[in-house]
Formats: structure tokens, sequence, C-alpha cells
């Protein structure tokens, strides 16, 4: 059975229940995903995950798939607008918009597009909790239903010489990723990717969640760990990019009605 299969087994025809949207032209599908970068990227900012100017949220371009659309250096994520993104190679030119691009965005995206072809977008931010758990350098623990998402499906890069500024530093951290969905960032912060922007934006956002209740839980007392098996039959439930897309829309229909001037 597939991830649509399973989320829809069982209810009535009638019943409406929203999916990822299909696409008649490469045009439709671009400006489909800079919408919803922009929007993931007022999320970031309404929650605080803002540092500075450090902190970036890819899309892989559907047509020209070796470029990718990012927020632009120097940039509050609360203001940013569709109009406002810049088109970049993987060599690092601009090629569409007025801003120039983050070096760190991309030295670590670039790589990870490179690598993971199946990836359309990836996110990355200085977030409070992802911060004090990748200075314990240690992964994210099986303690609640919601961390199951990343049960043997997250890394840790447990190193750092930096800023990440040149492509070396940004392949080992594309190795690091592997496979997975996301990889913690020893001393720097949360790494996470997904086959849509509303997945990889949610996966990021119940990661640095997931960071929060375990130093949280960790501060009190020993913790209670789930089994290794219903751990795994939790990932499976609610670990896909489709489960992430879905658990993301609640947030983008605030965004998009609270400040509809990101479409601009």
């Amino acid at each position: 059975m597939s991830d649509t299969e399973s989320l829809l087994d069982g209810l009535p025809a009638d019943l409406i229940f929203r999916l990822p949207p299909s696409f008649d032209t490469v045009e439709e599908e671009r400006r489909h995903r800079k919408e919803r970068l922009a929007a993931a990227l007022r999320i970031f900012g309404k929650l605080g995950f803002e540092e500075g100017v450090a902190g970036h949220i890819t899309a892989r371009d559907p047509e020209r798939t070796d470029h990718f659309w990012v927020n632009p250096f120097g940039m509050s994520f609360k203001h940013v607008k569709v109009s406002d993104l810049v088109l970049v190679d993987h060599h690092g030119t601009v090629v569409e918009g007025r801003y120039p691009v983050n070096r760190a965005a991309f030295v670590i995206h670039s790589t990870v597009h490179r690598a993971r072809p199946d990836v359309v977008a990836a996110a990355h931010s200085h977030s409070t909790h992802g911060r004090a758990l990748s200075a314990l350098g240690r992964r994210l623990e099986p303690i609640t239903q919601d961390v199951c998402a990343f049960y043997q499906d997250h890394t840790l890069f447990d190193d750092y010489t930096g800023l990440v500024t040149d492509l070396e530093e940004g392949e080992r951290i594309a190795a690091a990723l592997g496979p997975h969905k996301a990889v913690i960032l020893r001393n720097h912060g949360l790494l996470t990717v997904g086959s849509t922007v509303d997945a990889a934006a949610w996966w990021f956002i119940t990661m640095e969640r997931s960071c929060q209740v375990q130093l949280l839980a960790q501060a009190a007392g020993p913790t209670v760990p789930i089994s290794p098996e219903n751990a795994a039959l939790t990932y499976r439930q609610i670990g896909n990019d489709l489960a992430g897309w879905v658990n993301y829309q609640p947030l983008h229909d605030q965004i998009t009605r609270e400040q509809p001037d990101l479409f601009d």
C-alpha cells in the first residue's frame, strides 16, 4: 500500500482530504515551489528561527534541476516575498534575483541538492533547541510519538570547523546526511530535507520541537524510551514525506491568511 493509499484508507470518498498538487506546466510548478518557499520562510520567522543572517531554505527549480531558489542574504525571514527569492546555480552564481546569496547557503545546499536528486527542498537554521542539542553531540531518542518520525532516519555530523564556506565541508555534510531526512550538525544546528518544500519545512519544525522536548525531559529525570518495535512502527506511520506534507498544511494556511503579501 502506498503512502497516499494508507492515508486515504477507510475515508469516505465524499470527504475533502488535501494531497500534494500536480502541475500541467513547469511554470506552474515553479511558481508553486516559490510560493511555498516564501511561506516557509515567513513561518520560520514567526517561530523565531532567525539568528542574524544565518539560516536558509532552498527549493530546486523544476526545469533547471541543478539550480535552486533561496532566500536573499541579509533579509529577514519575516519579510521575504516570492519576488525577493534568488535563483542560484551550483557554481554559486545568481542567475535570477536582485540580491546576493549567503555563501554558507550555497555551500551546504548545493552539495546536498547535488548528492540527493530526490530532494526538492532543504532547510537549515540556527534554532535555539536544535543548537542546544547539537552542542551535546547527541541524536534524537525515541521518547515521544512525534520524534519517531526521525527514528533511524537522521544522523549526526560529529565535527565543527567554523563557518561552512568551502565545498569540501559541504560535501562532508551531504555525506553525513546520506539517504536520511535530517542531520544534526554538531555545535551548529539542524538540517532537514524533503521531496516538497512543505515536507522539508515540517521536518525542521517538528525536529526543533523534538529537540526541545528531549532537553526538557532529560533535565527532569530518566526518560522512558519507546521500544524499537513500536518506534519503527510509528516511523512507518508518520515518517514519510506525505505525512510531513499533511502535517504542515495548517501552518501554511495560517501564514498565508495572516500575511498574503508574501505572494507579491
